[in-house]
């Protein structure tokens, strides 16, 4: 299995670099449109659709709502963080449908009800990453905006390590073991600390301001914490669902959503703050 893993992301990461760094704003609306339609063929199955067509149909339904933004966001002048918003809003009724859990799941267990929660997670994490790629970005002496979605990726990832060690070290008081039993308390304080430390070496080595390092830590932390809000929630359905993985699309690793769960929330978080301090301005999609 670990070999399998590992051959797997030799031939993702290329692949992932590639289409994020190297593209321009076109392509990268493409190519992270291809991944965020991919992850709802997968939600489809979360959702309770077991009929191939049926998958296939949202994942196109998906698809179309991403092309009509593309078209609002840009021609039209719709301002994109009004879908960040409601993200934060969405991933606000998030903490309560997880916290509840297995209770309340009647109101939301229906097909329909997780399909529309699909969208609600896909299309605002989407809408956040081009907001990023195409917008302006000034934090201290960094206006790179692809160093942004770099940063994103890597609040997540340290999040998660410091939770794995943290977790194992001090792990004895349970998140939420009724979704997802092995992550702990002691997890999630140690990949926010973890996050802590790496916002505020990002900061120097960008010659931020003492406030500016400050908002940026907070920043971090907001979405730090976003970001197991958003594992949980794809636990949650897969519990429901009685699935362990959304797809085994990914030898070794399960599916997109598997690998993609926590940056959902955080990407679309993270990019509204950033947009509301001033460091990152709306672009042309």
């Amino acid at each position: 299995m670990l070999k399998t893993r590992i051959i797997t992301a030799l031939v993702l990461a290329p692949l992932a670099i590639g289409g994020i760094f190297f593209l321009p704003p076109l392509g990268f609306a493409l190519f992270t449109g291809a991944i965020v339609t991919i992850g709802a063929w997968e939600w489809a199955n979360m959702s309770g659709m077991v009929a191939p067509a049926a998958r296939v149909a949202y994942a196109l339904v998906v698809a179309g709502v991403l092309y009509g933004l593309w078209v609002l966001v840009g021609p039209l002048n719709v301002p994109a963080v009004s879908v960040l918003w409601l993200a934060v809003f969405w991933w606000v009724l998030c903490f309560l449908l997880v916290r509840s859990y297995p209770d309340g799941s009647e109101r939301w267990g229906s097909v329909p009800a997780r399909a529309i929660m699909g969208l609600l997670v896909l299309v605002p994490a989407w809408v956040g990453l081009n907001h990023i790629r195409t917008g302006g970005f000034q934090f201290g002496d960094s206006e790179n905006n692809l160093l942004v979605i770099l940063y994103v990726f890597c609040v997540v990832w340290v999040a998660d390590i410091g939770a794995y060690f943290a977790g194992r070290a001090f792990g004895k008081a349970k998140l939420a073991p009724r979704v997802s039993p092995g992550k702990s308390w002691a997890g999630v304080w140690g990949g926010l600390v973890a996050v802590a430390v790496f916002a505020l070496i990002i900061a120097t080595l960008a010659s931020a301001t003492a406030l500016q390092s400050l908002l940026l830590v907070i920043a971090s932390l907001v979405t730090g914490a976003v970001s197991v809000l958003g594992d949980l929630l794809e636990s949650m359905l897969k519990r429901f669902r009685g699935i362990k993985d959304s797809s085994q699309l990914l030898p070794g690793h399960g599916g997109i959503m598997d690998r993609i769960d926590s940056l959902t929330a955080a990407i679309p978080v993270f990019a509204l703050i950033i947009t509301m301090l001033g460091w990152l301005t709306a672009g042309q999609w």
